[in-house]
């Protein structure tokens, strides 16, 4: 070989070793610029956006009575009502699921509830399940019915 031979060869090998090295230079600062992926946050129960109950008004006293389709039979709902005063009341319902078995069968379970608050006849009604906002659809009762008798079959 000759003396231009040799020198075209390092110079090449050179050039190969050198893109090698600002390769990868580049790939490690496009791993350190890539965004950071923010895990979404899970909600529980999310099929839940809306809560249907029948609405007792007797003697000055709300009465809410409904169901709800749980998962499981160990999921407990447990419901309370805060009246806040203003004018008129606000009155939040607040729905929560208590849940402490390790292992329960996947079973759709209804769950009844029934929550009743001290208020005037226009007072507002909101809610929350599992701290975040839902629509609470009421359903005026008849006149006669009481909250004792009731029984739910709404469809839609």
């Amino acid at each position: 070989m000759n003396k231009k031979s040799i020198i075209l060869a390092v110079i090449i090998f050179s050039l190969i070793v050198a893109g090698m090295f600002i390769f990868a230079y580049l790939k490690k600062t496009e791993i350190s610029q890539a965004p950071v992926v923010v895990e979404k946050e899970t909600v529980a129960y999310p099929e839940i956006e809306r809560i249907d109950a029948k609405h007792y008004f007797i003697d000055g006293v709300h009465t809410l009575v409904g169901e709800l389709t749980m998962p499981t039979p160990c999921d407990l709902l447990e419901v309370n009502a805060v009246v806040m005063e203003s004018f008129p009341e606000q009155i939040k319902v607040d729905f929560n699921v208590i849940n402490n078995s390790q292992m329960c069968a996947q079973v759709l379970t209804t769950q009844r509830f029934k929550v009743s608050a001290t208020a005037s006849g226009e007072a507002v009604f909101g809610a929350t399940f599992m701290g975040r906002n839902i629509e609470l659809n009421l359903i005026p009762a008849s006149a006669g019915e009481v909250p004792e008798d009731f029984e739910l079959f709404i469809k839609g």
